[in-house]
């Protein structure tokens, strides 16, 4: 039996469930069509995104074999000499090339994210203008560092201060970079270490794979010890090291004796130099000393001490030249004028002028 009130309660019409039915059909379809926009956006964006990649690492290719097959040429070690060497040229070529690529896919992101929000409701981007703001106003409170990151790390890059397979010390950490980004940079340390490094923190960039370097070895022999033959036979080993032909590829200028450098208790100090690749400056130092041992016993002189100095501080500033100080044209040197005297006695046919008090007239 049925209830009354239920009786009573209006029922719809026939044609009321066919404008519902109607009604959810015209969702399902715009919903169907919207998800398939956004996923024909998120498949163009990830195709665009590789699109990039591929043409950025055909790019960095082209020019690190360009580089390599100029860095061929006959006269190598002169390329090798220079600051600008193809080296420095296929390491920032490699730099760059992770730079844009993090460029490209943020913003394929952001496109991607803004058109897919305007697919899904296109009355939310009417109001982007307090959106931007408010993320204006969170940049400018929240991620100050994030934005002195990103722009260290552009400078960083476009002034070459750092390329990927350089030997830096950025105060943080030291080692070899293997990777660098607009925000961190990626530097491995000896023991093998992986530092992430932030663009912003970096105060000062110490690069040791640019240009040149430079060997010093200092050598301890005692004070009885003849001078002159103990630096002879460095000198001479030094130059039998660099006619080798493994060596002489590395090996950038001829070695000099800096001479004397200290006196301490029993020993002397004498200082040998040799300038090197930079790449090549721990395998010639360990090669070096090895000769320079080998030289020494043969001249019947001990060593108390043989060990490769790194020069810091006043004795880096005062040895950047070395052994070699930049010559300076004399200068004349004017003699003093002579003072005037206060009184000179009258010429003759003068009747001006009177000797002073207490002096005796001529």
């Amino acid at each position: 039996m049925i209830s009354p009130v239920l009786a009573a309660s209006p029922q719809p019409s026939p044609a009321g469930w066919e404008s519902v039915r109607d009604d959810f059909l015209a969702f399902l379809v715009t919903a169907g069509w919207n998800l398939l926009w956004v996923a024909v956006t998120i498949a163009s964006a990830l195709l665009l995104s590789w699109i990039m990649r591929r043409l950025i690492s055909r790019v960095v290719d082209h020019i690190v074999l360009g580089a390599k097959s100029r860095a061929a040429a006959e006269d190598t070690r002169a390329i090798d000499m220079s600051p600008l060497a193809q080296v420095r040229i296929v390491q920032r070529t490699r730099t760059l090339g992770s730079i844009l690529t993090n460029i490209v896919n943020v913003a394929i992101v952001i496109i991607a994210i803004l058109t897919i929000v305007y697919i899904l409701n296109p009355g939310v981007l009417a109001s982007f203008t307090l959106l931007s703001a408010a993320i204006g106003a969170g940049l400018g409170f929240g991620a100050q560092n994030i934005v002195k990151d990103v722009l260290n790390g552009i400078f960083i890059v476009a002034e070459d201060q750092i390329g990927i397979g350089d030997v830096v010390d950025v105060g943080l950490a030291t080692g070899i970079v293997e990777y660098v980004s607009v925000r961190v940079t990626h530097v491995r340390d000896v023991n093998g270490t992986l530092w992430f490094v932030r663009n912003g923190e970096i105060l000062r960039i110490g690069n040791m794979s640019q240009g040149w370097s430079r060997v010093v070895i200092d050598v301890g022999v005692p004070l009885d010890a003849d001078i002159d033959a103990v630096e002879d036979a460095m000198l001479t080993a030094a130059k039998d090291l660099v006619r080798e032909p493994k060596w002489r590829t590395r090996i950038l200028d001829k070695p000099e004796i800096w001479g004397l450098e200290s006196i301490g208790g029993d020993t002397v100090i004498t200082r040998l130099v040799v300038k090197t690749r930079p790449n090549a400056k721990d395998d010639v130092s360990r090669a070096l000393r090895k000769r320079l041992k080998t030289a020494l016993d043969e001249l019947g002189v001990p060593l108390p001490q043989l060990a490769s100095t790194l020069l810091t501080g006043a004795d880096a500033a005062q040895s950047i030249r070395g052994a070699n100080p930049p010559k300076t044209k004399p200068q004349q040197v004017t003699p003093p004028t002579p003072p005037r005297l206060a009184w000179r006695p009258k010429k003759r046919g003068r009747t001006d002028g009177e000797p002073p008090e207490g002096t005796a007239a001529p």
